[in-house]
């Protein structure tokens, strides 16, 4: 079978790797000049920039991808545990740091309530359990109707999971110190949602870094893409760049060719790997669209981001590989991405300084900076430059750092980026929020019901945002098209 595959981020190199195994023709066609998708890199002067995705979590999901293919991960790229998971900067008070010493941990939460450990211990456990059920009942499963979501093992587990109570609320029940319910929480920034509208069940994040571990592939999350792509190629995937998809050559209800710029491609399958708006409104005709335009404009759409690729020629000790700074009253934050729609007055931010673990990253005597600032989609960034210097301000404040007069290196990344290189909707990140009604069978549908041979893969297909769950969604979707030929053989 000739399949194509638009988009060689981590959703289009991890279906193509599988579907090739399986014996399939799979050639990847990718709009930009490199792969990776929004993991791409960007060099200059020296600096190597992680241009997107900066965590790797749930290291058990990529290993699971090379081992279903009778791979190694250890020969595709490197991987170590950080010994500092990430520093936390806070308005009113000191900065902790969680470490892989879980005692240490256990004694941050101790200093900030009483019987904090014991609470966080008793927290972890629910975690731990959440995530285990859902990894082994909920997250591999492709839900195409409700009733496939609320049957029997939802009603019963899903209390037990806390789907239907919000994670804030939940989180409150153990702990009511601002800073123990913020590093709790934090996930929820990265996964395109406020915390108080974010289901309970997301608590099995704290699982993810505080008891799985959080670590480092050498060579940035760029190299996890550079291994993907290898595996592709040698599973026999074709890789093309600069061939942006332009439309579909239809067939009554199938797509007979892909088209770019330059090219046509023949297809017997289609899978989509890139913005699923842009999929939906741009390259299919209104009456083949499963989820035409007024679907998306009812739709939580999941932050943008500010972002600033930042070289300097000094060192910063103080600072973590992963840094992460919160305001005391961060729903203010909160309120701008989801209500207001406007720049935050004291937003919270990320700071990575990867050549803290990774010095090549970096010429020998500066830092490589990544800085992350969630917005809301959608808004004019026209203004950015000057949000930034002012922004930049705050996190020197905020952090005690210096920055600003050792920037040797700058570029910034927005709205209009996220649009033009991604053909994001509004500009947005991460694609969809996870609110409850976003999750699940309520997110938009590996496969299409307007076209036969039309599939989609990614962030937005269920489970949902972030590179573990692409992965999953991948296998998701791989061995439902297996299904679907074995039916129709």
């Amino acid at each position: 079978m000739d399949i194509i595959v638009i988009g060689a981020g981590f959703a289009g190199l991890s279906c193509a790797a599988r579907l090739a195994a399986e014996g399939n023709k799979v050639t990847i066609l990718e709009k930009n000049e490199s792969l990776g998708g929004r993991a791409r890199e960007w060099k200059t002067e020296g600096f190597t920039f992680d241009m997107g995705p900066s965590w790797y979590l749930m290291p058990e999901v990529f290993d699971e991808l090379f081992k279903d293919l009778n791979l190694n991960r250890e020969d595709y790229y490197e991987l170590v545990e950080l010994d500092t998971y990430y520093k936390v900067f806070f308005e009113n008070h000191p900065p902790l740091t969680i470490s892989s010493d879980f005692e240490n941990t256990l004694e941050v939460f101790r200093s900030l309530e009483d019987q904090g450990d014991k609470k966080l211990k008793d927290y972890l456990d629910k975690a731990a359990y959440k995530y285990n059920v859902a990894m082994s009942e909920f997250l591999y499963k492709d839900y195409k109707h409700i009733g496939q979501f609320f049957n029997r093992k939802m009603m019963t587990e899903g209390l037990k999971l806390d789907i239907f109570s919000p994670l804030d609320k939940f989180v409150s029940k153990y702990f009511k110190d601002i800073r123990a319910k913020q590093i709790l929480e934090y996930a929820m920034v990265f996964l395109g949602n406020s915390p108080k509208n974010a289901p309970a069940l997301y608590s099995l994040m704290s699982h993810v870094d505080l008891n799985l571990g959080v670590y480092f592939p050498k060579g940035g999350m760029h190299a996890v893409a550079k291994g993907l792509a290898r595996v592709c190629m040698e599973k026999g995937v074709s890789i093309h760049v600069n061939q942006e998809v332009t439309s579909y050559k239809m067939e009554g209800k199938r797509i007979r060719s892909v088209v770019t710029r330059n090219k046509e491609y023949p297809a017997d399958l289609v899978i989509m790997t890139g913005d699923y708006h842009h999929g939906e409104t741009e390259l299919l005709p209104p009456s083949h669209q499963t989820y035409p335009s007024k679907y998306w404009k009812k739709k939580t759409m999941a932050p943008s981001m500010l972002l600033a690729y930042i070289g300097t020629n000094k060192k910063f000790p103080e600072l973590e590989h992963h840094n992460l700074y919160f305001s005391e009253d961060w729903d203010a934050h909160f309120d701008t991405i989801f209500k207001t729609k406007t720049w935050p007055d004291n937003p919270c931010f990320y700071l990575s300084v990867i050549s803290k673990t990774d010095p090549e990253m970096a010429p020998s005597e500066g830092d490589n900076l990544f800085l992350l600032f969630p917005v809301a989609p959608g808004m004019d960034d026209s203004q950015r430059e000057a949000y930034f210097d002012k922004a930049l301000a705050h996190v020197e404040q905020r952090t005690g750092q210096t920055i600003k007069d050792s920037i040797i290196v700058k570029r910034l990344y927005s709205h209009r980026d996220f649009t033009e290189d991604y053909n994001a909707y509004k500009g947005t990140a991460l694609g969809l929020a996870h609110t409850l009604f976003q999750t699940a069978v309520f997110r938009p549908g590996h496969k299409s019901k307007k076209v036969r041979n039309l599939w989609y893969n990614g962030q937005y297909t269920h489970p949902g945002v972030g590179v573990p769950m692409t992965l999953i969604s991948s296998k998701i979707l791989a061995q439902e098209i297996k299904n679907e030929s074995k039916r129709l053989t």
